[in-house]
């Protein structure tokens, strides 16, 4: 019929389309290696690039991004899920903005390197409830003026420290970890060493600067210990905002001129320094009159061998050098003996040896033995030394 398709058109159709079916899996049989390995690639591919792309922490010392022993992430994720909002700034104006922000915020200052001058110090502290400063420096503490000195470090081998002090917080908290901290005076100072009236927290009369002498409370290693968490929880939980502010170099203020040296010197040194310089030249004419006028001496001077001999002899015996006198004591015997037998400069070792055994009558292997003996002791040295001097005037007496 006219139009219609016919059963030997459909299998006409159906045959090369069946028969292209088993070439291919063929294909991918005989190359599922090749397969299997570009699978491979692809998934690795795949991995480095996504570890590329996915955020990344820092190794910033108590930084909040710090997954490392010496961050703070554990301490401001914990904070995080109690409500608390930590605002991770690096720089000057965003520490500003975030505080002008909130109402009533806490600001956690640590500033290693000291870039925050007195008046940034001092504007943080003003638009802020409470400022937690970690391990501040001297000029810190003087620019906060809130009555807290530096006191010294924690001695050594202090594992844990009680609170010993009314501050709820640090009596909360219980026992912290001592560690390599610093220790702070004046204020209400906790957790003491034993002996100082310091400790390692330190807090002003109106409560409004905490000064935390320790970033082991804070940090990820040693969060889990002892009442580490409790107190940094309590320090920089009591307030809705969290500033974690750690300076850089870039909030160093250089539009001023840099301070000369008369500036950085303290007022005293302006005393001392020529009191110095009338003490070193008492001591020059001091020790000029005690060893008298310099002596010249002609030259060259003339030393004896035998004071040679000894000195290289005490060279050799200050340092050890047993192979180094040995080889010397045995160049020396077989030149004299080489010399005493007339064997000319050209005579070998085993020659000399040869002569020498001629000379006294007696087998080559038995001189040859003593002068290649190697001491192993100063005392055998001396010894062996004493037997090539015997062995010498025997060839010479002979």
């Amino acid at each position: 019929m006219t139009g219609s398709v016919s059963e030997a058109d459909v299998a006409r159709d159906a045959g090369p389309r069946q028969a292209a079916g088993p070439s291919f899996r063929s294909r991918l049989r005989r190359h599922r290696g090749l397969v299997a390995f570009g699978a491979l690639v692809a998934v690795g591919l795949g991995l480095v690039i996504w570890g590329q792309l996915a955020p990344k922490g820092d190794v910033v010392p108590l930084s909040v991004s710090n997954a490392g022993p010496d961050g703070a992430r554990a301490v401001a994720q914990i904070l995080g899920n109690h409500g608390v909002q930590v605002h991770d700034v690096r720089n000057y104006d965003a520490a500003m903005a975030a505080l002008d922000a909130s109402s009533s915020p806490t600001l956690l200052i640590y500033d290693r390197k000291g870039a925050l001058d007195g008046q940034r110090l001092r504007g943080l502290a003003d638009s802020s409830a409470r400022v937690v400063v970690v391990s501040p420096r001297l000029e810190t503490l003087r620019a906060l003026d809130g009555g807290i000195r530096q006191a010294g470090v924690v001695p050594e081998g202090t594992p844990a420290l009680d609170p010993g002090c009314s501050l709820p917080d640090a009596r909360a908290a219980g026992q912290v970890s001592g560690g390599s901290g610093f220790v702070y005076d004046g204020g209400t100072t906790c957790f003491r060493p034993s002996g100082s009236a310091a400790g390692v927290l330190a807090a002003g009369a109106d409560g409004r600067l905490v000064v935390l002498g320790s970033t082991a409370v804070l940090g990820n290693e040693r969060l889990d210990e002892l009442g580490n968490a409790a107190l940094g929880l309590r320090l920089l939980g009591a307030s809705p905002d969290l500033v974690w502010y750690l300076p850089s170099l870039e909030d160093m203020d250089l539009t001023g001129s840099p301070r000369t040296l008369d500036e950085l010197a303290p007022d005293w040194v302006r005393f001392v320094g020529p009191w110095l310089v009338v003490v070193a030249l008492a001591a020059i004419a001091w020790r000029g009159r005690r060893h008298g006028p310099l002596v010249f001496e002609p030259l060259p001077v003339v030393v004896k061998a035998v004071e040679t001999a000894e000195g290289r002899a005490r060279l050799y015996h200050d340092n050890r050098a047993m192979d180094q006198a040995r080889d010397n004591l045995r160049a020396g015997t077989l030149s004299r003996l080489a010399a005493a037998l007339r064997l000319g400069p050209g005579a070998t070792a085993e020659a000399t040896v040869d002569a020498a055994a001629r000379q006294l009558g007696t087998a080559a292997s038995t001189v040859s033995d003593l002068v290649n003996d190697h001491p192993r002791s100063e005392a055998r040295l001396v010894a062996w030394a004493r037997e090539l001097h015997t062995l010498e005037k025997e060839v010479k007496r002979r």
